[in-house]
């Protein structure tokens, strides 16, 4: 069934097979969408958390529709994150109903933190059940935890084969950009990092910075944008 245009989000279900439940998921799909964003949350805070509200509503400014989903765990109000193997397999679920749901749209995939991650892992190896992906995109790529510099958590990054987007802050304490920059210049071509002046992991900006939060989100939104129609 093809989701028709719509100015407000619309609230849809899906099945998750590993866990034997359902997920739920908004879809944000504007009269001019170009492409749809399959968009994952990040660790502590859910799909309807404001920095996702925000993003969406930015994304749709740009005609990038977005399909914001659930993970098992923020499903069911749990503190702690499900484990990869079942986060990844949520974000596949995620990526066949979104494209049930919005077909004829290019699929992009990514999330905040965590959610791009995962998405990541879920998507190194070509699934059949999963339909194409052209890109990726991280919102804040945790690369390591605060104060422990490391590269490790990429190490799977080779893997993935699409073109991939990194959006950064030049403040995020989960991603040293002295560790990062060369990290997107060994996965060149498929990688490209967009650096926000002044914004920490979860995108607030300082305000002698001369910027707002909501101008950094439009940022995001508007490279996003400029960045999927590079991949046409």
């Amino acid at each position: 069934m093809i989701a028709p245009a719509t100015t407000e989000p619309r609230e849809l279900t899906f099945p998750v097979p590993e866990t034997a439940g359902d997920c739920d998921a908004l879809l944000l799909r504007p009269a001019d969408a170009r492409w749809l964003l399959v968009l994952a949350h990040g660790a502590g805070a859910g799909m309807r958390h404001p920095f996702m509200e925000c993003l969406a509503s930015e994304l749709a400014l740009c005609g990038v529709a977005t399909f914001r989903y659930q993970f098992s765990y923020m499903q069911q109000q749990r503190k702690r994150p499900d484990s990869p193997a079942v986060l990844a397999a949520t974000v596949c679920a995620a990526i066949a109903a979104a494209a049930e749901t919005a077909s004829g749209l290019p699929l992009l995939a990514g999330g905040k933190s965590l959610g791009g991650r995962m998405t990541s892992l879920a998507l190194m190896e070509n699934h059949p059940s999963v339909p194409p992906v052209r890109g990726l995109i991280f919102f804040g790529f945790p690369l390591h935890a605060p104060g422990r510099p490391g590269i490790q958590r990429a190490g799977h990054l080779e893997r993935v084969k699409m073109p991939m987007l990194f959006l950064q802050g030049t403040r995020d304490t989960l991603a040293d950009l002295t560790l990062l920059r060369p990290l997107c210049e060994t996965l060149a071509p498929r990688a490209t990092l967009h650096i926000v002046d002044s914004a920490d992991h979860s995108f607030h900006v300082l305000k002698r910075s001369g910027t707002t939060d909501a101008e950094a989100l439009r940022e995001l939104a508007r490279t996003v944008a400029r960045w999927a129609e590079s991949l046409t």
